[in-house]
Formats: C-alpha cells, structure tokens, sequence
C-alpha cells in the first residue's frame, strides 16, 4: 500500500487547468488515487489549509471533498473515526484543525487552551471539556 501527499489529493480533487504543470500532473494523480493506499491524518489536515488557503474554496466545499474522499473505499484514512467526528465539528462551524485536535484527544479528560473562542465553540460542537486559562492557572 501507498501513502499519499497532499499534492496528489489536490491534483485529484481540484481543477486547476490553468495551470500547465497541473494538467500534466493530474493523470499521475489519478493512477495514484486508484490503489490501494493510505493517507495520513497529517496529510489531511495540510490538504484543508491548502483548499482554504491557496484555492480559496469555502467550508462547503472542503467538507465536500473531504468527505468524497473518506467514501473512497481502497482508501485507508488515518483515525478514520476522529476524521468523521472532525468532520461533522467542522460542518458545525468549528475550524477544522481544532476539531481535528478534539477529535484526536477524545480520549484525555479535558482539552487544555487559552483559545477563549474555541472553548465556547466546542461547547456546541464536540463533547470534550475544556481547560481555560484561570483553570490552568488556579
């Protein structure tokens, strides 16, 4: 089994024909979509960045991608369970960075952050304590 990078993701799964080096590029990243493969959870969330941050496409979109991308069944996906769960923060409103570190600490008894924005979304999105300042603190 491979392992995919984030660019073969991005070639897959966005058109960006103007760009010459991509057209050539994009056949390769089909072959390399149709295997067996693995990818990582790190590969993940570079992919988001770069779908918000260099393609400049919306959360709708992204969670679209992402999620045709997990329905991808030669597809292994790393924590495949806390993917899912960031996911859905995600189409909560919850940046999916933070919902992806959540998800992955499910396990711990709490989420320590001076993030004050994220602790009072994460009480609408995701089932996990938070830890603020004052509580680390005191």
């Amino acid at each position: 089994m491979r392992a995919l990078d984030t660019n073969v993701l991005a070639r897959f799964f966005i058109d960006d024909a103007d760009d010459v080096q991509a057209v050539k590029q994009r056949p390769a990243a089909v072959v390399a979509m149709s295997e067996r493969a693995f990818v990582s959870v790190t590969v993940l969330l570079e992919f988001e960045w770069v779908m918000r941050g260099f393609y400049d496409l919306s959360q709708k979109e992204i969670s679209r991608v992402l999620r045709a991308l997990s329905s991808i069944e030669h597809l292994t996906l790393e924590d495949r369970g806390a993917v899912m769960a960031a996911l859905d923060a995600f189409d909560q409103g919850l940046d999916f960075a933070d919902a992806l570190h959540l998800a992955r600490s499910s396990r711990a008894s709490e989420f320590a952050t001076f993030d004050q924005r994220l602790a009072k979304r994460v009480k609408r999105a995701v089932g996990i304590a938070i830890a603020l300042p004052v509580e680390l603190l005191g």
